[in-house]
C-alpha cells in the first residue's frame, strides 16, 4: 500500500447569500435542502398593536401572521407542517428541514402606528451537495537518474448528481483550478497532478451557485 506525503482536506459548503439592505428592496437567499433559515422582520419589539403578516407563493397565501399580540398560522400546516415557526419577540419567520417546495416568495407587511413597510424575500433552496469523492494514482518515475527523479501522485475529485456547482482544488489558501456546471443532475470530475514528495497542504472544495 502507498503512503501519500501530500496531506488532502475535503470541504463541501453551499453558501447562502443575502443581497439587498432598504426595506422596499427584494431579498435573495440560497439555502440548502435540510438546513434552517430565518426571514427577518428587522423589528426591535412587536407592539401591542403592530399586524405583521407572512404571505407566500405567487397567490400570496397568508402563512402567519402577530396582531394584537396573537399569533395566527392560519393553515400553513398544510405546506410547511410542524416546519413554521413565528417569533412572538420580533415576528421573524423561521423554516425548519426546508425543502424544495418551500422555494418561492415570502411577503412581508408591518402595519403599526410607527409606519408600514413591505419586504419581499426571494428564497432559492438547493439539493444538499453530495460529498465529492478523491481517488488517487501513484507514477513513480521512469529516469534512472535518482537526482532526477520525480514520482507524481494524480488526484481526481468527482461529484455525482449535482447542478449549479463548482468544483476547485486549492493548494492552502490559492486558487489552482475549478469547474462549474448549472445542468442537471451530471457528474462533475477535476482532476490534479502533484509530486509525490509534496509537503504542501491541498484542498476540494464544492459550491453551489445560483
Amino acid at each position: 500500500m502507498l503512503t501519500f506525503k501530500c496531506r488532502l482536506i475535503l470541504l463541501f459548503i453551499c453558501v447562502e447569500d443575502v443581497f439587498g439592505g432598504d426595506t422596499d428592496v427584494m431579498k435573495s437567499v440560497s439555502v440548502t435542502e435540510g438546513d434552517s433559515v430565518t426571514l427577518n422582520t428587522d423589528v426591535t419589539e412587536v407592539q401591542r398593536d403592530d399586524q405583521i403578516l407572512w404571505m407566500f407563493g405567487p397567490k400570496e397565501n397568508r402563512i402567519a401572521e402577530i396582531y394584537k399580540q396573537t399569533i395566527d398560522m392560519f393553515s400553513s400546516n398544510e405546506t410547511f407542517g410542524d416546519r413554521l415557526q413565528l417569533d412572538s419577540f420580533t415576528g421573524s419567520l423561521n423554516i425548519r428541514n426546508i425543502r424544495s417546495t418551500d422555494s418561492g416568495l415570502y411577503k412581508l407587511q408591518i402595519r403599526s402606528n410607527r409606519g408600514n413597510s413591505d419586504k419581499t424575500f426571494n428564497v432559492t433552496v438547493y439539493a444538499r451537495l453530495p460529498v465529492p469523492v478523491i481517488t488517487t494514482d501513484y507514477f513513480p518515475s521512469s529516469s534512472s537518474s535518482s537526482e532526477s527523479s520525480v514520482s507524481t501522485c494524480a488526484l481526481l475529485c468527482s461529484v455525482v448528481n449535482v447542478s449549479h456547482v463548482t468544483l476547485s482544488w486549492y493548494k492552502g489558501n490559492s486558487l489552482l483550478s475549478s469547474i462549474s456546471v448549472s445542468d442537471l443532475s451530471i457528474s462533475l470530475s477535476l482532476p490534479l497532478e502533484v509530486e509525490y514528495q509534496d509537503k504542501n497542504t491541498y484542498s476540494v472544495k464544492s459550491k453551489c451557485f445560483t
